[in-house]
């Protein structure tokens, strides 16, 4: 029987491996060399660092993170030594629309504007720019792309040079890996000369990775009144994070952005059943069946006297309210991992119904774009 080392905050998992496995779980800062020496594989989330340190001399064929980043395992030293990894490509996509959606339309809402009205620069258009930049175009958005990988590969021709989202853009969001070397290196990308290059007026939104934002430089253009505001949801240097960075921001959250319950469940369902494969087991396409259902699943609007987006505000923050979560790390920064691992109930928007009294055919679409059902 195989032996698996397991990161206690997968959620869904408990129970699913142990009819073939033998399955510890622990906290993911728990998971040492000491522990893993005997262990065949490894289901972890972003907090154990797969160094050759923790890897060398032990029994370990397989490591699957149940997250869409993977710059905690040293892929060149699993790949030289034999041992198989995997991520959980766009398993939050989602989600992170989700977040986004409720950030730009709170943004919008407290600073009287019309997302229609504005442009919004994508940097990095994989799997979860491009549900963002779906989001966009169904608002009537003039979006930006910047994605330098799919340039190369597709053609300049749907993409545009990272000066030109910084000079053009009056919200700029994004949505990149942390590559720390090579020609699409993103390590502190966003730094002092990106941001001169901000348009005066614009918004920066980062919930990729904390490390591609050099913090202070973000700090001190925020003190200058040049840009109108940040929305962070990644921190260099977490759970430590920058509390007067934190301050300054329009909302801060605690790495949450892709973590809704649909986008947990994905993850844990694609490297348990790449365990699987590898390992021969006898389980094939599994997906928790124990998906809780949202507390209010039917949203009831109506339309009379409200704009479009409006209508999409009010649906969207019926999924998912933003402030909460800005509000709980505010409230108390310290507990910044307790506030990942005990994160509550959230679903995306296809868990959901809408019941539109009245509203136009462009609004349904926009829903139903969304994923919403719309009655």
């Amino acid at each position: 029987m195989i032996k698996i080392i397991a990161d206690n905050k997968i959620p869904f998992l408990n129970g699913v491996l142990e009819p073939y496995a033998d399955v510890k779980y622990l906290p993911g800062k728990q998971i040492d060399r000491k522990v893993i020496l005997d262990a065949d594989a490894l289901l972890i989330r972003t907090r154990t660092k797969c160094t050759e340190d923790l890897l060398k001399g032990t029994k370990v064929r397989l490591i699957g993170t149940a997250t869409i980043g993977f710059d905690h395992i040293d892929t060149q030293y699993c790949e030289k030594n034999g041992i198989t990894w995997t991520n959980a490509p766009g398993c939050n996509s989602g989600s992170v629309q989700q977040y986004i959606a409720s950030a730009l339309l709170k943004m919008s809402s407290e600073f009287r504007f019309n997302l229609k009205d504005k442009t919004i620069g994508i940097v990095g258009a994989g799997n979860v720019g491009s549900k963002v930049e779906k989001f966009a175009r169904l608002m009537g958005m003039n979006v930006l792309l910047n994605d330098p990988p799919r340039a190369r590969k597709e053609g300049e021709n749907n993409f545009v040079s990272l000066g030109n989202v910084l000079y053009e853009s009056d919200i700029v969001t994004l949505h990149v890996p942390l590559n720390v070397v090579g020609e699409d290196s993103t390590w502190h990308l966003f730094n002092k000369r990106s941001f001169k290059k901000m348009k005066k007026g614009a918004w920066f939104i980062n919930t990729s990775r904390g490390e591609v934002l050099e913090t202070a430089s973000l700090r001190k253009i925020l003190s200058t009144g040049k840009l109108a505001g940040a929305i962070l949801d990644v921190w260099e240097n977490e759970p430590d994070i920058d509390l007067e960075l934190m301050g300054k921001t329009f909302l801060s959250t605690p790495h949450i952005a892709g973590y809704s319950t649909d986008g947990k469940a994905n993850g844990t369902s694609l490297v348990v059943n790449f365990l699987c494969d590898y390992f021969n087991l006898p389980m094939k396409n599994w997906y928790p069946s124990d998906v809780p259902k949202p507390e209010n699943p039917v949203i009831s609007i109506t339309s009379k006297g409200k704009t479009d987006e409006e209508i999409v505000r009010e649906a969207v923050f019926h999924t998912y309210n933003i402030d909460e979560d800005n509000i709980n790390l505010r409230f108390s920064p310290s507990d910044f991992e307790k506030l990942r691992g005990d994160y509550r109930l959230r679903r995306e928007f296809p868990a959901f119904t809408i019941n539109l009294d009245g509203g136009t055919k462009k609004v349904r679409k926009i829903l139903e774009g969304l994923g919403f059902k719309v009655a």
